[in-house]
């Protein structure tokens, strides 16, 4: 398997799940009607806030907030105008340490001149899509998992399992956390070496999310999870090469599929199977399954939920994808200009990933931060074989006034052993910055497809 090979997969988010001969239990009517009610959010969070500084929930944007303009395109958020309430360094880490994933205090550490954390107050201000409490109310009584923990039942576009009572049951969350039905722009990606090189690459990127057209409900049980196309830009050795492709829901008979078009042979072949740790073009700096904190098939780890906990997590980052940032002012040595970073106090699911004997990873264990509301994953620490922490995502979102949900924008993947990161899904200077929910067809992501764009 070439690195092309591998990049293809990572367009979506996928499926996840622990490999079970069992289904978990249902939870009860009772237990179901308290989502959305005083108590809790739709999607199982506490709605109240904490002593610590955890705001309240309040739901109060729907799609939209005061001050917004503009129905699609960059806007800057509604709390631009905040000073940060102090900033995290190596100095005073310790005052915070008790809040800080191992992650965050390993590039304190590693990069006390260059890495820090402005924290800003914390905000729970932006809803669901408004379908989403019935649908999860009825995951709640009737989702379960099948198949040996590879296939799910139940209504997509919610939560399965708002009322969350094992690893696996959070894991399969965090695959199914609520994102935008399409997107697509012309990513950057930077890859910065030690010293401080930068290796540029560029895709034409596009996802088709079939669980999440808002048109009817769709299920699990339906074969297509996400369609995904990359059109390669830059490095200029790849320009042409184009992969399609496809994500099942269920991982029992089906495996993601790939289908590539060569511009060296002007032809489309099909792609071996990917997944797993596989490295990522154009410089490998992260495994095809880092995306989103986590993807891909669930068989290789046992999944543990550890519990919840306060923790400084990124959050609001609407400024890091402002076209007016540019690269350079952003991209820098070890980490990203830290001054385009928000931090802000939330509770997080802590899920930890252990490789099961007899399976290979790079990365024998994994430790996730999913976001109590979102179930969206913005930190996650990645361990090697020794059991010594290894690579360090950091996953930013921004609220989509056009998607009417959160949508990830710069993820960054730290490797604290080589001193290197990479920078994802740039689109500062982009020549197309991200459309949302945008129409499209899965007869945009066929082998035929990738033929004709490869032209």
């Amino acid at each position: 398997m070439d690195l092309k090979n591998a990049f293809a997969f990572v367009a979506c988010g996928t499926m996840l799940a622990l490999a079970s001969t069992s289904a978990m239990a249902a939870v009860s009517a009772a237990e179901a009607a308290t989502l959305g009610g005083d108590r809790l959010t739709c999607n199982g969070a506490e709605k109240a806030g904490s002593p610590a500084g955890v705001a309240q929930w309040t739901g109060k944007f729907h799609g939209t907030w005061p001050g917004v303009k503009e129905a699609s395109g960059y806007v800057p958020g509604p709390y631009a105008n905040e000073k940060p309430l102090f900033t995290i360094t190596a100095d005073n880490m310790t005052q915070y340490a008790d809040k800080l994933s191992e992650g965050e205090q390993a590039l304190l550490k590693k990069y006390p001149k260059s890495y820090r954390m402005n924290v800003y107050p914390s905000h729970r201000d932006f809803d669901d899509a408004p379908d989403t409490c019935e649908k999860a109310r009825k995951n709640a009584v009737s989702a379960e998992i099948v198949d040996d923990g590879k296939g799910l039942k139940g209504i997509a576009g919610a939560i399965p399992f708002p009322i969350t009572k094992s690893g696996l049951e959070a894991i399969w969350n965090v695959s199914n956390a609520g994102r935008v039905y399409t997107e697509q722009a012309i990513c950057d990606i930077a890859d910065v070496y030690a010293g401080g090189a930068v290796a540029w690459g560029r895709q034409n990127f596009r996802v088709l999310v079939d669980n999440n057209k808002p048109d009817r409900e769709h299920t699990y049980s339906e074969q297509f999870t996400a369609h995904f196309y990359t059109g390669y830009l830059l490095p200029e050795r790849d320009r042409g090469f184009v992969a399609v492709g496809f994500q099942p829901n269920n991982y029992t008979s089906a495996a993601t599929q790939s289908w590539q078009y060569l511009p060296g042979t002007r032809r489309v072949r099909q792609a071996p199977e990917v997944g797993f740790d596989y490295p990522v073009p154009p410089a490998g700096f992260r495994t095809v399954d880092d995306d989103y904190g986590f993807n891909g098939s669930p068989e290789r780890y046992t999944w543990k939920l550890v519990g919840k906990k306060e923790i400084y997590i990124p959050y609001d980052n609407f400024r890091i994808n402002d076209p007016a940032v540019k690269y350079s002012e952003l991209i820098k040595p070890d980490t990203v200009n830290p001054d385009y970073l928000r931090y802000e106090l939330h509770r997080v699911w802590i899920i930890e990933g252990t490789l099961k004997q007899g399976f290979r990873h790079i990365y024998a264990k994994r430790r996730l931060y999913a976001d109590e509301d979102t179930w969206l994953v913005s930190l996650a620490d990645n361990y090697d074989a020794r059991g010594a922490l290894w690579r360090v995502p950091l996953i930013t979102y921004h609220y989509s006034q056009e998607g009417h949900a959160w949508h990830r924008g710069v993820s960054i993947y730290h490797d604290l052993n080589a001193g290197t990161y990479e920078a994802g899904y740039l689109v500062n200077e982009s020549r197309k910055w991200w459309q949302i929910n945008r129409p499209m067809s899965p007869a945009e992501f066929t082998p035929d497809a990738a033929a004709r764009s490869g032209h």
